[in-house]
């Protein structure tokens, strides 16, 4: 397996653009595909070597989440990323982390804009989530209103920094929408972590183009056969849980595959029953339909 050495040489400190004045850049890379196969025989010796490829051992350990060999790989990237995504990101603890510090120096001037065509709709289904846009005369006054605010709280902080108010003070009123940059270094494991929950399409749009970024510009060509199993078993997989196991056989016991939105509520789970509403069904059923075995 290659040492990957041309790829880090030509992604080092190379800025992948993101929003309308964020990026991403890889700062340093410990390690390859081939530190996870070392970490992995380790254990037990070279042996088995003659009957398991480095391709097939580095998805046998994703399929099986022997997670240990992952941490022996670590990348460290600079990002700069508009301090509302940043909040999400900063929840994954499990990496070193250093920020830009608005207590010593003054902060970014730089701030997230939203085009007129990007403002969305709060979804009624997920309270954390957004769904459709709004239409172009109504995004184009939030856009001139996002404007104006933006420039008058930039105004307030620079002026209470021209007055000599201390910088940790001057900042409270600046936006969340406000760029801070820092170096985020994270092993393997936990970076793949990172990726399944913010790649997700359920994700908040803003960090999932920072995380899209990152795993298909940087680790991608950095370790491809760890990226290769990451996708085929955590972003693009699913997982069944006991009670969707069940549903799936009595469905297949009824010989009515693809089945009926009316075959999966006969067959749901006797917990399901009589709910008006039920997150656990709805995901299940999402699930049967993705794999073709009820149809909608």
């Amino acid at each position: 397996m290659a040492s990957n050495q041309e790829a880090l040489e030509s992604l080092r400190w190379k800025k992948f653009p993101v929003l309308n004045d964020g990026f991403v850049c890889l700062v340093d890379v410990m390690g390859s595909d081939d530190s996870i196969v070392q970490a992995a025989r380790v254990s037990y010796g070279e042996g088995t070597k003659s009957v398991s490829d480095d391709r097939t051992l580095i998805r046998y350990l994703m399929r099986h989440r022997h997670t240990t060999p992952f941490e022996m790989a670590e990348i460290k990237l600079l990002i700069r990323i508009p301090m509302d995504a940043w909040r999400q990101w900063i929840r994954h603890r499990t990496a070193s982390v250093n920020e830009y510090s608005t207590r010593y120096s003054v902060a970014i001037d730089s701030a997230q804009t939203t085009e007129p065509d990007a403002w969305r709709k709060q979804a009624t289904s997920n309270r954390q989530g957004s769904a459709g846009y709004f239409e172009q005369s109504v995004g184009e006054e939030l856009t001139k209103a996002e404007r104006q605010f933006q420039a008058d709280a930039r105004a307030l902080y620079e002026k209470r920094v021209e007055l000599g108010v201390a910088r940790e003070q001057a900042r409270k009123d600046l936006p969340l929408a406000t760029y801070t940059q820092a170096y985020w270094k994270c092993d393997l494991h936990n970076l793949f972590h990172f990726l399944a929950l913010r790649m997700e399409e359920h994700a908040q749009l803003e960090i999932r183009e920072y995380a899209t970024i990152i795993g298909e510009e940087i680790v991608k060509p950095l370790f491809p056969c760890a990226y290769e199993a990451f996708v085929d078993y955590r972003l693009q997989s699913e997982s069944l849980s006991r009670l969707e196991q069940e549903v799936i056989a009595r469905l297949a016991s009824t010989k009515k595959i693809p089945a009926s939105l009316d075959d999966f509520m006969s067959c749901g789970d006797p917990s399901w029953q009589g709910l008006t509403r039920c997150r656990e069904r709805d995901e299940a059923l999402a699930k049967l339909v993705k794999m073709g075995l009820v149809k909608e």
